[in-house]
């Protein structure tokens, strides 16, 4: 495309100066122009004719076309010669698809980045070589082997090995995540460095990686009310104006002829083509689909997947966000949050119950150990009971230690203190005497504060959270964090119905942020879903309109941020591209406008609406000096 434009603007403007030189004869002034004219816009001509065959005629091909022949049909009926006009609207015309293809192409190169994450084969092994296979053909159960700068072609459980993964095509974020044994991966990452060995617990067709691309490809479906609306308008509006044209070439003249006036047939016939030229509605047709296509592009490659430009409209909306707390808010995983010991050392009181507890796979247990952090010497312990409901008993370094709740200190007949902090309490007793005790909680997320404060800057006006957590856990994190308001101890058809409460007292948009496995339910009532640390879920992906990739809650107002950026450009290309076709039009119907205005009106408008929505993808530098001011 761009040779034939940069040929025909050459060969165009040679003839524009050689005709105010040299006065060409009326033939070869045409056959030079009618060469021009094949060259920058015989695929037009070609896609008008299609269209008037197939019985639809009324789009922008088909007013180009009659727009031009028209023009130069009027120079051979008026001698006059001047066959530029209509050269120069089909080459303009080109020059505006140019912008508007490499705007789109940089829109789907956003989306490829994201389609690269698909693997091409499987590495398994078999007598004793390494083959690669389709990674469709791979069991689940299978193990497979990711060599160094290779993807992950399945989701899995890492059986041997260790190594740091590039999850950025998933999450946005260029930092990389250390795995090791035991550690759940995901397809669509990139192995850096070591071998791994993966024992896959998904077919192919339901891994991560497939998931993601399906609801990437099919998103352009699920169209915005805006984008509706300018189909529906597109519809209404062309045939009107080609009618509206037609009347302006015929009514005009036949009017003046029945009051004895001279008809002026290539004066009103001029308007009427000048009239089409400016009607045509490219910029509004072209630029609002792009401008949701370059949203949805550049938000994928931050992490954020969103369904369809309905919801990238609805997220603009939204001023009440409904949070469910663990996993969401706070990290999901319990951590040791205090220490209050009696007779012992923090740190030996630690290491007592983690060593009581080195044989338990309760996570409680689990969280004693990670606060331990030392490698346990199962020698130093025996005579490991655990009573359920109760907590463990076991003999550490010849002391008899007995670490849990309440109940096994009044079973045991220890006097213990009762802990005022937000939490499960541990206590721990040694050689029958109290010791002190351990709270264990679910801590908040480094980000949710700020980002919580960042979506009030963005004018949400109301944060709930919908939690099964006791009273005070929940109270403490919703002081903690911010949050306007909270319902405890719910299950989760009761998250469902304070939900469905909200939205019936809320005019407003309300999107609820969960973390995609018990929230479906819920994500699927609200007027939008947003999954939140969902790599890897599939509940998060059927359920949500939006996928956050990592469990960044400062994704959040970042893709609030993107959606009325977004917005914000529809609206100003349709109000610009309104006023401008609206005003031109008058003006051509009443002669005060010619052929180039009407270039301007049309294509001028549409590269100037196409520019602006070009804006759309400028999402990285939008969200970097978001999160940092």
């Amino acid at each position: 495309m761009l040779v034939r434009i940069i040929i025909a603007a050459v060969m165009f403007t040679v003839l524009m100066i050689v005709g105010h030189i040299v006065k060409m004869p009326l033939w070869l002034s045409g056959v030079l122009y009618l060469i021009c004219y094949v060259i920058i816009g015989y695929d037009i001509v070609r896609k008008a004719v299609l269209g008037i065959k197939n019985g639809r005629m009324m789009d922008e091909n088909f007013l180009m076309t009659v727009a031009t022949v028209g023009a130069a049909a009027l120079a051979i009926y008026s001698k006059s010669g001047d066959f530029a006009e209509a050269v120069a609207v089909m080459l303009f015309y080109q020059v505006g698809e140019f912008f508007q293809g490499l705007a789109v192409g940089k829109s789907r190169r956003n989306i490829s980045e994201l389609m690269d994450i698909r693997p091409d084969y499987a590495n398994i092994m078999q007598d004793g070589k390494l083959v690669r296979t389709d990674p469709d053909e791979v069991e689940t159960g299978s193990i497979i082997i990711v060599q160094q700068g290779e993807k992950i072609p399945i989701d899995g459980v890492i059986v041997k090995g260790s190594s740091a993964l590039n999850t950025s095509a998933l999450t946005g974020e260029s930092a990389p995540r250390d795995v090791s044994e035991g550690d759940e991966v995901v397809s669509g990452c990139i192995n850096q460095s070591g071998v791994l060995e993966i024992r896959t617990t998904k077919p192919f067709g339901e891994s991560t990686v497939t998931k993601i691309l399906e609801l990437v490809e099919e998103s352009s479906a699920k169209k915005s009310q805006s984008e509706k609306f300018i189909t529906k308008f597109a519809r209404v509006y062309t045939p009107a104006v080609c009618f509206s044209a037609l009347a302006l070439a015929v009514l005009p003249p036949v009017i003046r002829l029945l009051f004895g006036s001279s008809a002026m047939w290539s004066d009103w016939i001029y308007r009427a083509l000048t009239f089409l030229v400016i009607s045509c509605p490219c910029a509004l047709v072209i630029s609002i689909p792009l401008s949701f296509f370059s949203g949805i592009g550049g938000a994928s490659r931050e992490g954020i997947l969103i369904k369809g430009s309905v919801y990238l409209e609805t997220l603009s909306k939204v001023k009440t966000i409904v949070f469910d707390k663990t996993g969401t808010l706070t990290k999901g995983v319990f951590e040791v949050s205090a220490v209050h010991h009696n007779a012992f050392e923090e740190h030996r009181l630690l290491e007592y119950a983690a060593f009581a507890e080195c044989s338990s796979s309760h996570p409680i247990s689990l969280s004693l150990k990670r606060a331990y952090g030392k490698e346990i010497d199962r020698s130093r312990v025996s005579a490991i009971e655990e009573i359920s409901g109760f907590g463990v008993t076991a003999v550490v370094d010849n002391d008899k230690v007995a670490v849990g709740n309440t109940k096994l200190m009044q079973k045991l007949g220890v006097e213990y203190k009762d802990c005022h902090s937000v939490g499960t309490v541990i206590h721990i007793a040694v050689n029958g005497s109290y010791s002190g005790h351990i709270v264990i909680s679910d801590m908040p997320k480094e980000n949710s504060k700020t980002a919580l404060e960042r979506l009030k800057q963005e004018g949400v006006s109301k944060l709930v959270m919908l939690t099964g957590d006791s009273e005070k856990a929940a109270a403490k994190a919703a002081s903690e964090l911010g949050l306007t308001d909270y319902v405890s101890e719910l299950l989760p058809d009761q998250k469902v119905r304070e939900v469905e409460k909200l939205l019936s007292e809320e005019s407003a948009k309300l999107a609820f942020v969960g973390d995609g496995i018990n929230d479906a339910p819920v994500l699927s009532r609200a007027d939008l879903g947003i999954a939140m640390g969902a790599m890897g879920s599939d509940a998060a992906i059927e359920a949500a309109d939006i996928v956050l990739m990592d469990d960044d809650p400062l994704k959040i107002p970042e893709a609030i941020a993107i959606s009325k950026k977004c917005i914000g450009i529809v609206y100003q290309n349709i109000v610009f591209a309104l006023a401008v076709k609206f005003g031109c039009l008058l003006l051509g119907a009443l002669g005060i406008a010619n052929m180039w205005l009407a270039i301007f009106a049309d294509v001028g408008v549409m590269v100037l609406a196409v520019l602006n929505s070009m804006r759309s993808m400028a999402h990285r530098a939008k969200a970097e000096s978001f999160v940092t001011r």
